[in-house]
């Protein structure tokens, strides 16, 4: 299982990597690896101001629908559109070309509050 110490996680599966005030979000290799073959990604939270552990949107994988939730309050500003034409992205590259979306942070303060990498790797052991 790969858990990069650079980023910070969410006890719903969910990493977030900040840059100045702008956050990339999407979801681990565990919860990728739990749901099996992603097919479709359903996003259309683009423009919304919403709060910390929101459901911004829905990953369907084979077997299975599960709501993505956002990390920290913010903006959402970009949806990556490679997903729409590639969802198995999340499956081959959750850390790369596998991101979900771009958000710019209310309080980037609040980011430093989630799971470390050793606490998140713990937590799902």
């Amino acid at each position: 299982m790969n858990v990069p110490s650079n980023l910070r996680y969410t006890k719903d599966h969910e990493w977030i990597a900040l840059e100045n005030n702008v956050a990339t979000i999407g979801i681990t290799d565990f919860a990728q690896g739990e749901l099996g073959d992603i097919v479709y990604v359903d996003i259309a939270t683009k423009g919304k101001s919403m709060v910390a552990e929101e459901v911004f949107g829905t990953v369907e994988a084979v077997k299975t629908v599960s709501d993505l939730f956002l990390p920290v309050a913010g903006t959402i500003i970009e949806i990556n559109p490679l997903l729409e034409a590639q969802p198995e992205l999340i499956n081959s590259d959750p850390y790369g070309s596998g991101w979900m979306i771009k958000m710019s942070v209310d309080n980037v303060g609040d980011v430093a509050a989630l799971l470390s990498a050793e606490n998140y790797t713990a937590l799902v052991g």
